[in-house]
């Protein structure tokens, strides 16, 4: 039976844990509104120069050299871009897969103390469906410890992947301005 101090402190976990997270969450959304602040700037000032640098083209040879320039630059600012989003939001996931898996952790503390209490307490004879019991929460501790290794490792290769496929990117705006600069 839980006490009203258990309880009490149960409710106090959960609320820091609550405000914990959004603290992160409020934290994960202002790297994300600096960035776009920061990229938006950035885009600004770039759009003035190629503007001007439009503006003092003298022939379609010219216009073409200024096109080729533009690409590759822009390709690697949208991969950085993208890096820096992926970034934040993996960081921010991290965080609350922290939180959660450590509340599990001490919520499944917690059960499996009271079921060894509950246990200790049970009738004479019932030995064997405490047994089974405990032996249906272990094997759903090992399922659940399953899943969050699959998910770590699904989040590794979407990582992978998502790295493979800027690289990609960059590497072929580096081939097509080549390409353009030496027609």
């Amino acid at each position: 039976m839980l006490t009203a101090d258990q309880i009490v402190a149960t409710h106090k976990a959960n609320f820091d844990l609550l405000f914990g997270l959004t603290s992160k969450a409020f934290e994960g959304v202002e790297k994300l509104v600096e960035l776009n602040v920061t990229a938006s700037r950035a885009a600004l000032a770039e759009a003035a120069d190629t503007a001007q640098a439009a503006l003092s083209v003298k022939d379609a040879q010219e216009l073409l050299a200024l096109q080729a320039s533009l690409l590759q630059p822009l390709a690697e600012k949208t991969a950085a871009y993208s890096r820096h989003v992926y970034e934040i939001a993996q960081g921010t996931g991290a965080e609350f897969g922290k939180a959660f898996e450590a509340q599990a952790s001490d919520v499944q503390k917690k059960f499996l103390s009271a079921v060894d209490t509950a246990a200790k307490n049970a009738p004479a004879g019932s030995e064997t469906a405490v047994a089974v019991f405990k032996s249906a929460v272990a094997a759903g501790t090992n399922a659940l410890e399953s899943v969050q290794k699959a998910v770590k490792q699904a989040s590794d290769v979407a990582e992978a992947n998502f790295n493979a496929v800027a690289t990609s990117a960059v590497n072929a705006s580096k081939t097509a301005t080549t390409v353009a600069k030496k027609r």
